[in-house]
């Protein structure tokens, strides 16, 4: 009977180990985006959205491990209170190193396929590993360092597994989780957005500057514009996505001041000077400006627009073209906006910012009470 006994006990045993063995049960994830947003969205087929891809993807955009010296982490430099910016004109990396480039906001990348000012990385997946091997940003020796890091935590392993499968954490892995919660980032609830689903009413002043945003000036045919849609479309207020066709010159330099741009990725002279158009949601809260965060303020953003465009063999056309005065052979290019047509296009300005998105739980940082 004692034989018998025990050999129950070890069965009953056995049945509560593999009650423990953990299981791979993904939830797949479900984006819901509103109608007016353009179609385009993409989701690799190899890194399809659940539930704990983007829970695993959020620890991690708020991990320091992520760095060398584990000081910062991604959202050191993309602070949601900031329209995920960092209200510096150079991000600050480890040991105070400094890129030469303002940090660019983070929202409704689904629709964005070249990524950074200059386009060079057409994925968030590929895009990720510049940020955190950079020696004056994260500094990383190479993305393993990181998965080392994790691989001998006690939190991280089953959080990998519960997403992805295997305990046994991958740079791929790693890559593919912060991309998940990132095209997460989903901005749909300014005044503009409202405005579009018929829940606001703009004011007067709004919708003055709306219509300017929106308008390329023909002064020849008494047509008022500030020319900002031509390169800051729809609902958006970004870029073109279709080739390269989101890249423009906007006059910052001329030819002997100015940087490579697109050109240091495609070689070619004619995209030199040339940065991606970003969205302008939340414009407001992004300050400073331009891919060198050259202008602090909206105004001076306006003003050189307005009056100090600089000429050069690249200089887009879209702004050459565009004037509320007859344009003259060998003159400035100007807008001749008025001091009340700024005031307007700013009032639109501020109808881009998307107070909800930046006080989302679901974007905070999950190690904080």
């Amino acid at each position: 009977m004692p034989l018998l006994m025990l050999g129950l006990y070890a069965a009953c045993n056995e049945e509560k180990d593999i009650d423990k063995e953990p299981v791979y049960d993904p939830t797949p994830y479900t984006l819901s985006l509103p109608w007016y947003f353009p179609d385009g969205a993409t989701v690799p087929s190899d890194n399809s959205f659940t539930e704990e891809g983007i829970a695993l993807g959020r620890m991690l955009f708020y991990e320091k491990q992520l760095s060398a010296d584990k000081s910062i982490s991604c959202a050191s430099c993309h602070q949601q209170e900031k329209a995920f910016t960092d209200g510096r004109q150079f991000p600050l990396g480890i040991n105070g190193g400094q890129v030469n480039k303002n940090t660019m906001s983070l929202h409704n990348l689904l629709w964005v396929n070249r990524l950074n000012w200059d386009g060079r990385d057409t994925s968030l997946e590929a895009q990720a590993v510049g940020p955190l091997t950079n020696p004056l940003e994260m500094g990383l020796e190479d993305v393993n360092e990181a998965v080392l890091r994790l691989q001998a935590t006690e939190i991280y392993p089953p959080q990998f597994f519960a997403a992805f499968g295997s305990d046994s954490i991958t740079a791929e892995n790693l890559l593919k989780a912060l991309a998940q919660f990132e095209r997460t980032l989903i901005s749909n609830q300014s005044k503009l957005d409202k405005y579009w689903r018929d829940e606001y009413e703009p004011t007067d002043l709004e919708r003055k500057g709306m219509d300017l945003f929106y308008t390329h000036p023909e002064a020849s045919q008494g047509i008022k514009g500030g020319n900002c849609g031509d390169c800051h479309l729809g609902p958006f207020t970004g870029g073109a996505t279709d080739a390269f066709n989101g890249f423009h010159n906007n006059g910052l330099d001329q030819d002997n001041d100015m940087e490579e741009g697109l050109a240091a990725h495609t070689g070619n002279d004619f995209d030199k000077g040339k940065f991606r158009a970003p969205s302008l949601r939340n414009i407001a809260l992004t300050a400073p400006y331009m891919h060198d965060g050259r202008f602090n303020t909206l105004e001076e953003v306006l003003a050189h627009y307005d009056e100090h465009i600089q000429m050069s063999a690249t200089l887009d056309p879209l702004i050459q073209e565009a004037s509320n005065a007859p344009i003259q052979s060998g003159e400035p290019i100007r807008l001749h906006l008025l001091p009340e047509e700024k005031e307007a296009i700013l009032a639109f300005l501020h109808m881009l910012t998307d107070s909800t998105f930046i006080e989302d739980e679901r974007f905070s940082n999950p190690f904080t009470p």
